[in-house]
């Protein structure tokens, strides 16, 4: 699923006429759409029938008529407060592109906890003049929050290349409305307006992206940085020709998270390890906004057993902590991150007893079934499942630690981890 490539030197046109726009200050902030830090609070559209359904909407922004295109989960309960989930379309890309691309293969992972949204760049681009598109993804928010019940602790917002310069620019003018951001091989293309409040961030880039630079969303990442009172630390990179990925977490201020992941890839939102037939970049993008805790308290409903999207559910139990395994063993320890009817997502941390160079984990289901796994590689024979490190990840230190995670269909699970070592 490669995205089409925006041609190199118009890109670096826009780059330039971006950065002449925000350098003559033309991009101008655009007050806050709660005027403060987010409140946690229910929005105008719970408690009633919804006011909008699934498809393509028109609403006037900035004096222009402008449109949207909006996914209602199936089943929605209007007394249960919905995830929120903006996702921002490349250039020349379409709202339309993004709900054919599951919303950056977000959707099939929410199962019917979110509520997304797809706004509709003028000239098919998000330049965001005078801070117009902005404004727009206000309104958008406005108009479905009004008719829709809404976390106001749960939005977010994700996009790739042009797109993810728009994500960026509301990282910086609406820290205080969206919960994090998720930049895909992003630059800054759609200004910073503001630029200065903290916000949990996500940023994915390529290591050979020839339209825009890995260095591009490096200066991105190191502004959340900034403003997330991070700690430096190393952020390694793959390789190119490698065929992998690298994750860095890094030690940030409480509620306030950065990731950082590179790869061996171009300028493709949905980049993918060698051998892989799935991108691993939906699951790490869900595993970042399923862990920002919502502090949301629901309101009651008449159906005690509808499920109410907390992520992840605060009665989930931490990891136990494994004994220290043997010289020459490795324990696997899982854990629930996150489920919703009909599916889950788990994490399993793996700790090496004596210095490894690889390591396996097996087990067999009861009834579940395992759909992708990311920061691992995955087998199934004869009803056993066996997740083996990554090139990145198989060397550890005599009680290192490491962690792989996985979406599934089903119940989740409590399965009796077998964990092997080399």
């Amino acid at each position: 699923m490669r995205q089409a490539k925006p041609s190199r030197n118009r890109l670096v046109l826009l780059v330039a006429a971006a950065a002449a726009l925000v350098l003559g200050g033309l991009i101008a902030p655009a007050s806050a759409l709660t005027g403060g830090p987010v409140q946690t609070a229910a929005t105008a559209g719970c408690g009633r029938p919804a006011g909008l359904a699934t498809g393509t909407h028109t609403l006037t922004s900035g004096g222009v008529s402008r449109t949207y295109r909006l996914d209602v989960p199936s089943g929605y309960d209007p007394n249960r407060q919905y995830r929120l989930v903006v996702g921002l379309h490349w250039w020349h890309g379409t709202a339309a592109d993004v709900v054919n691309q599951n919303f950056y293969g977000l959707k099939p992972l929410a199962g019917n906890s979110t509520v997304f949204v797809a706004p509709q760049g003028i000239d098919n681009a998000w330049p965001n003049t005078n801070g117009r598109d902005v404004t727009f993804v206000d309104d958008v928010l406005r108009a479905v929050e009004s008719a829709l019940c809404i976390d106001t602790t749960q939005r977010f917002a994700t996009g790739f290349s042009y797109g993810g310069g728009m994500s960026n620019a509301l990282a910086c003018a609406r820290a205080d409305v969206f919960r994090a951001v998720a930049v895909l091989n992003g630059a800054q293309l759609s200004g910073c307006a503001g630029g200065t409040q903290p916000i949990a961030y996500l940023g994915s880039h390529g290591v050979v992206d020839d339209v825009l630079n890995i260095s591009q969303g490096r200066a991105l990442r190191d502004r959340a940085l900034r403003n997330n009172g991070c700690q430096a630390q190393q952020a390694p990179e793959p390789a190119a020709g490698s065929g992998t990925h690298v994750r860095t977490e890094y030690t940030c201020r409480d509620g306030y998270p950065v990731v950082w992941i590179a790869s061996d890839s171009g300028h493709q939102w949905d980049a993918r390890d060698r051998g892989q037939q799935q991108s691993w970049v939906p699951g790490e993008i869900w595993r970042f906004f399923t862990s920002l805790t919502s502090t949301t308290t629901p309101p009651p409903t008449d159906n005690p057993t509808t499920p109410v999207p907390t992520t992840p559910p605060p009665t989930t139990p931490p990891p136990t902590d494994p004994t220290t395994p043997p010289p020459g063993a490795c324990t696997a320890t899982y854990r629930t991150v996150n489920s919703w009817p009909g599916g889950f997502q788990g994490e399993v941390t793996v700790r090496a007893g004596s210095a490894s160079t690889s390591w396996n984990v097996s087990w067999r289901p009861a009834g579940e079934r395992v759909d992708q796994v990311w920061n691992g590689t995955v087998t199934s024979q004869g009803g056993l499942v066996t997740v083996g490190n990554v090139a990145w990840n198989g060397r550890l230190a005599a009680g290192g630690t490491t962690t792989f995670g996985l979406l599934g269909s089903g119940t989740p699970p409590t399965p009796a981890l077998t964990c092997t070592s080399a």
